[in-house]
């Protein structure tokens, strides 16, 4: 091998060497970052899980840590051992326990998930069904400063998009509120307060009929195979496992809303009715812009043109005419109609 041969593979070998070992940028040095952060994730997800079944008053144990985290049960033996070890979880009998540390590590991340939520719903125009999932990721990103500045930009929001309560910065959480939907009796007037985002495959159906905190709900009735109820003015027919992931609580008899439920998209041409509010499913880019087109309760509108295929519709608001789809205009209440103009 000549000299300059043996100079080019002592080249290509120190390149490969620092390829793999550089301190920080090696391969593996990143392959060790990576698997460090994959097993904080997990750690936080137990943290998480355990914190959600104490706050529901349901004994944890192995098998459903394992279950939530789609772990086999040596896995799921090796990271409470390994919780135990940082002092953030106890076992007693067969129910594991968060220590004090454990619960305010697990309220942390809380936080930080259900502000994300809060940002992705009201500043985003991120689809209701992936809110949670772009949250799972981003919880074991976000720093507790950058949190506390998206609470302050949203002006310290109490709850998420689903209902549930948002840690305090100290660390504080109301109690559980609500009963499950099914809990109602045929008649019973109750708001729904809670919408439960997992499983994925429930919440999205709870999505496609259009439930979300704050709704009024009428309980028709129920049977083995299904739940039959009115949300808003309409009619729903849910599984009652389905039906199970909705929390309520009574109305009391003030506050029941009787009669129809209107909408803008309810009014003929011609016809006027005042904004009595904005539906809560109306969030983020869509609320402001309605507002700043002056869509605020007190505020008359009529309807005054309607495209020939029926759909968008045009409407005099302020002075001013805009043109809002059928979809858009059922997010904006309103009262009854006040007849032609």
């Amino acid at each position: 091998m000549t000299p300059f041969e043996t100079l080019l593979v002592g080249t290509l070998v120190l390149a490969i060497c620092a390829i793999f070992a550089w301190p920080r940028k090696g391969l593996i040095a990143r392959w060790r970052r990576a698997a460090e952060r994959s097993a904080r994730i997990l750690v936080e997800d137990a943290l998480k899980h355990l914190y959600d079944y104490e706050y529901r008053k349901i004994p944890s144990t192995l098998e459903s840590l394992a279950g939530t985290l789609s772990i086999s049960g040596d896995e799921a033996v090796k990271l409470i051992s390994r919780l135990e070890g940082l002092r953030l979880v106890e076992r007693r009998n067969l129910e594991l326990r968060l220590t004090t540390g454990g619960r305010s590590y697990a309220l942390r991340v809380i936080r930080l998930h259900r502000l994300w939520e809060r940002y992705l719903a009201d500043e985003t125009n991120v689809r209701e069904a992936e809110w949670h999932t772009e949250a799972e990721l981003k919880e074991h990103a976000m720093t507790v400063d950058e949190a506390n500045a998206i609470a302050r930009k949203l002006g310290d929001p109490l709850y998420d998009p689903h209902g549930d309560p948002i840690p305090t910065v100290a660390g504080t959480l109301p109690s559980h509120q609500g009963i499950p939907l099914t809990s109602l009796k045929d008649n019973e007037v109750a708001a729904i307060v809670h919408v439960e985002d997992e499983p994925a495959a429930i919440y999205a159906q709870l999505v496609a009929v259009g439930l979300f905190p704050g709704m009024q709900v009428r309980m028709i009735g129920q049977s083995p195979d299904r739940v039959v109820f009115d949300a808003a003015g309409n009619e729903v027919i849910l599984a009652p496992v389905v039906a199970a992931n909705i929390s309520v609580v009574m109305l009391p008899v003030e506050a029941v809303h009787e009669g129809p439920f209107l909408t803008l998209a309810s009014l003929a041409i011609g016809e006027r009715g005042m904004v009595t509010g904005l539906s809560p499913a109306c969030r983020g880019t869509q609320r402001r812009r309605l507002m700043d087109l002056g869509v605020v309760p007190g505020t008359m509108i009529e309807a005054e043109l309607r495209s020939p295929g029926g759909d968008p519709t045009a409407y005099r608001i302020r002075g001013a005419t805009i043109a809002l789809r059928q979809q858009q205009a059922d997010l904006i209440y309103i009262s009854e109609p006040t007849g032609t103009a």
